[in-house]
């Protein structure tokens, strides 16, 4: 099981990631957004779009610096195991409740704004279950481990399984003896990837490069007197 779990699943994962935005891509670019809903509500996207981005944003680059960066390698940098704990459970802590408050924010908001809610399909629904699901997880492990227990060290068994799955080198005996919520929150991750391309979560990327070469947008008055200036060419004020 252990091998199947932390050994055969991730690839599976990562399979499905890679191959799903591809197939969407070719096949579903119209699809491929947002399908955002600002028009039919604004008061509350106001609050919660900016607390969950800067929030999740925050959460992906702690994930990438605790699971990326060797044990080693901050140490070498002359900070200790003590500071880049106390750090990172503090930032880890602040940014996974700002970033469940920005969810819920948002999920009330789909649920309650009837334009909304007609406008979400059963892929959100499911996308919208395991995200929370995933960061729950993720705060429940911090706080069990942290402050509730003694503490918990992911960097010399999460971390180092997380970089043996992309060195084509997996090490499941690491993650078989990771705490219960650890695991539940790896295993919620890797879903999480699986259906990722098939949700709106596929604009996380995509850059909107295509603004910089764009054509002007025309605007035509609906005035009597339209017609009686000379055009003006490019960005001619």
């Amino acid at each position: 099981m252990d091998l199947l779990l932390w050994a055969v699943l991730p690839y599976v994962a990562l399979t499905v990631f890679v191959a799903g935005h591809v197939w969407r891509y070719r096949y579903d670019k119209f699809g491929w957004t947002t399908r955002s809903s600002q028009m039919y509500e604004s008061r509350l996207l106001r609050v919660g779009s900016p607390l969950f981005h800067f929030g999740i944003l925050v959460v992906i680059l702690g994930h990438v610096g605790g699971l990326v960066i060797p044990k080693s390698w901050t140490e070498a940098m002359g900070v200790s195991e003590a500071a880049y704990h106390v750090t990172a459970v503090a930032l880890g802590t602040v940014a996974g409740l700002c970033t469940l408050a920005g969810l819920a924010i948002l999920v009330y908001r789909r649920r309650t704004v009837g334009p909304v809610f007609s406008a979400t399909t059963r892929n959100d629904k499911l996308m919208y279950a395991v995200l929370t699901l995933t960061i729950v997880l993720g705060l429940a492990a911090t706080v069990m481990a942290n402050a509730v227990g003694g503490g918990y060290d992911y960097r010399a068994t999460v971390s180092p399984w997380f970089r043996s799955i992309f060195a084509l080198g997996p090490r499941p005996e690491l993650m078989a003896g990771a705490p219960p919520l650890f695991r539940l929150h790896a295993l919620s991750a890797l879903v999480l990837f699986a259906i990722w391309p098939f949700t709106r979560l596929v604009h996380m990327l995509t850059a909107p490069v295509g603004y910089l070469t764009r054509p002007y947008i025309v605007y035509r008055s609906r005035d009597d007197v339209a017609g009686t200036r000379p055009a003006r060419r490019g960005w001619a004020g």
